[in-house]
């Protein structure tokens, strides 16, 4: 066995620090796990999901040579220097003929797995491709909208000092979310002092030991949360002078709750009008109220509108920008986390938000003969034909593209449509880090090193986007080399010379990531060879957060306070600190026009105001409502594809409530049939008195196919988005509504 080897998680946002031991007959196999307790935000916590990341790393679904697809279907192996090659030229044709912006990207750094994204974006860049998609186009991006007109951009909850914690469809007992996530839970519930409130139809693991839970019908947050600042305005609760020095459009928002009827916005949302009062009222009081919404309320009808409604029950009773409050992280890579509108889609006209394309106008983008549709697709990190809403049409959408490439790590259900795949080495056979940095006031960073080599035959996205770039003509070997000369004379001097090649010519600019990996990975130290784009992430981050990094020993011109701060990162075995926040920090990153939260979105006005009248959500045909990817005990993201670890319930049973079941004829254990609007399947039942009535659950993650003994593939589960339907998506952002599929089930 061995030794300890420091690393990190990657089966949620977290990402918590830990430390593996390998062994197994060739050294590969992660045989023990434990909580790392020299990282700075986890202190050594860890939940039962790293257990199981051996079951990423190693098994028959890792692929080790490219594949390109016949004319019959079938794939065959090739060669690296041949996939390079067709890839590029393909792609370029495409490019010559229609223009970039018909190749559209997918991806670009999965979970854990994120420095992939600016290696990608070389690649994209002398493409032209200029449309993309990831899992957080399909999550967050109206929170993202939300928060960045209101406090010009995302915001966190410090949950660690708050006297009131309140989840808005978050169970973080399963979901996390923020460092030492049940330790932190337990602390609060324990504190007779401290109240935690959750906003869930079902009695969550995290509503179990929370003093009120509101559970609210199935698409009843919105109401909720209007009610809720309804009392809180009509009682006097608001906090007028914190509001008059830090934000405007205070008269603009409170005629929309003066004349609110409190009472039937509650019976709308299935909450007790008392619970409503009296939660209002305990968030009203508080010295401090930290939140946290998350897929429940963000896959959902009017998500965007109870983001906003989230957010301005936070704004109303002051709790952004102090201890226990709201916060705006310093970041290294804030484009990632904007919410930004930057046009439209070119078929539909959906809105972009944060660079984002919505995922389920996707296959509307391809489906058509309009001349602007896309036409090509590289996936990276990603499995758009299993994660998309209604997986048929979109594997209906790829099969129509004029060509599809796949980078991943296995033969996912997207990589069986495409005309390549591209194998790479997994997150543990490179260096890797994230860019979920939200902590406050310590923010941490961690450029972790590989555990071990690829697999032979792969090498790294890094490597991977490298070729593709020379392939495409826009890496010249001299100025690798001017720059490789420039780093062994000095920092300075590589400074400068970076600065004069990216400057005289445009197109190394756009791939300066790919750049940096060729010239300076080689004097990376040993399995941080990847890490080497990260250091122009340091030179841009230094000057926006020089105060941050100061504070957490990083002093000097921001240029060698950055590469003070990429050095660190080299030489640490965990995460470092990478900046330094005091609370006021939060109004100076404030960044809306006027530098002043803005309370008033007028484009959410009319659809607060209709929610009095808007008629109850019935459907006889499908009298349920299926939440179509429950976070489970043992749902750990989809890149787990094999389900061996899994002893109990492996398939992912169908939750519901006794009363349903009832009505159904089926008893625990029973197997029914689950329809909905756009397909059905067999599932097994679990009865559960957690659910609310009329609410079902299937959890996230299955319906994935694995290999099996004799060659073929099965799948485990049911696949969630072949129930749900692409058009079934928020008006703003686009966010499918993933938790709320009306749905039937009939008892076999």
């Amino acid at each position: 066995m061995s030794e300890w080897k420091s690393t990190a998680c990657i089966l949620c946002e977290c990402n918590c620090g830990i430390e593996v031991q390998l062994g197994g007959a060739d050294g590969r196999r992660l045989v023990k796990v434990r909580g790392d307790e020299a990282h700075p935000a986890s202190h050594g916590y860890a939940c039962e999901k790293p257990s199981r990341l051996d079951f990423y790393q190693n098994g028959p679904h890792r692929l080790t040579k490219p594949l390109r697809r016949r004319d019959d279907g079938t794939f065959e192996e090739i060669d690296w220097e041949t996939a390079i090659r067709e890839v590029a030229g393909r792609f370029a044709a495409i490019r010559d003929a229609h223009g970039g912006e018909s190749i559209f990207y997918y991806g670009g750094g999965g979970q854990g797995n994120h420095l992939p994204a600016i290696y990608g974006q070389a690649t994209r860049s002398l493409l032209g491709s200029v449309h993309s998609a990831n899992p957080i186009s399909q999550e967050k991006t109206g929170e993202f909208w939300v928060a960045t007109k209101m406090v010009g951009g995302y915001s966190r909850g410090d949950f660690e000092h708050c006297e009131v914690a309140l989840f808005l469809g978050k169970n973080p007992w399963f979901s996390h979310g923020f460092p030492r996530a049940r330790l932190t839970l337990r602390e609060i519930a324990k504190d007779p002092a401290r109240t935690l409130i959750v906003m869930d139809p079902r009695r969550s693991e995290t509503a179990e030991i929370a003093d009120i839970h509101l559970q609210v019908k199935p698409g009843g947050d919105a109401f909720l949360l209007a009610a809720m600042i309804g009392v809180i305005v009509q009682e006097g609760l608001v906090k007028r002078d914190w509001l008059a020095a830090h934000a405007d459009g205070l008269e603009q928002v409170l005629p929309h709750f003066t004349s609110l009827d409190v009472a039937v916005h509650a019976a709308k949302s299935g909450v007790p009008e008392e619970q409503v009062r009296s939660a209002a009222r305990r968030i009203a009081a508080a010295a401090s109220v930290a939140t946290f919404e998350d897929l429940g309320v963000q896959m959902n009808v009017h998500s965007t509108l109870v983001s906003y409604l989230h957010k301005l029950l936070v704004l109303l009773t002051g709790n952004f920008g102090k201890k226990g409050a709201e916060y705006r992280p310093s970041t290294l890579v804030p484009q990632a986390f904007n919410g930004e509108e930057g046009g439209t889609t070119p078929v539909t006209g959906a809105k972009i938000i944060g660079g984002l394309t919505p995922c389920n106008i996707v296959p509307d983008e391809i489906l058509t003969d309009h001349p602007k549709r896309f036409r090509a697709m590289l996936v990276e990190s990603g499995n758009p034909a299993h994660s998309i809403a209604d997986g048929l049409r979109m594997r209906e959408a790829l099969a129509a593209l004029e060509l599809v490439v796949v980078i991943d790590v296995a033969l996912t259900e997207t990589a069986r449509l495409a005309d390549y795949v591209l194998p790479v080495a997994s997150q543990f056979e490179k260096a890797e880090a994230v860019f979920f940095n939200f902590e406050f006031p310590n923010n941490y960073f961690f450029l972790r090193k590989a555990l071990m080599p690829p697999l032979p035959g792969l090498f790294s996205e890094a490597e991977l986007h490298a070729r593709l770039v020379e392939a495409l003509g826009a890496l010249p070997k001299d100025a690798v080399e001017k720059l490789r000369t420039a780093w062994l004379e000095s920092r300075v001097a590589f400074r400068t010379k970076f600065m004069e090649l990216i400057t005289a010519d445009a197109r190394l600019a756009t791939v300066a990531p790919v750049l940096l990996y060729r010239a300076i990975g080689e004097f990376m130290p040993e399995g941080l060879a990847e890490g080497a784009g990260v250091w122009a992430i340091c030179q841009i981050a230094a000057p926006r957060i020089a105060s941050s990094l100061a504070r957490a020993g990083f002093t000097g011109s921001p240029p060698d306070a950055a590469d003070a701060l990429f050095d660190a990162m080299l030489a640490s075995k965990s995460a470092i600190t990478f900046s330094v926040d005091e609370w006021e920090e939060s109004f100076a990153r404030v960044t809306t026009p006027n530098r002043r939260i803005q309370l008033a979105i007028p484009e959410l006005f009319d659809e607060l105001d209709g929610l009095a009248s808007e008629p109850e959500r019935v459907n006889t045909d499908f009298p349920l409502i299926l939440s179509a990817g429950e976070r489970r005990s043992f749902t750990a993201n989809t890149i787990i594809r094999n389900p061996e670890w899994r002893k109990k319930d492996r398939a992912g049973a169908l939750r519901m409530h006794p009363d349903d079941a009832k009505r159904a004829g089926v008893a625990h254990g029973g197997r029914v049939r689950l329809s909905t609007r756009r397909g059905s399947a067999e599932v097994s039942v679990e009865i559960s008195d957690r659910m609310h009535p009329g609410h079902i659950s299937l959890p996230n993650g299955l319906g994935l196919d694995f290999p099996d003994a004799s060659g073929g593939h099965v799948a485990t589960g049911v696949s969630p988005n072949e129930l749900t339907r692409s058009e079934d998506r928020d008006r703003v952002a686009g966010t499918p509504w993933h938790k709320h599929t009306p749905a039937r089930v009939e008892a076999l």
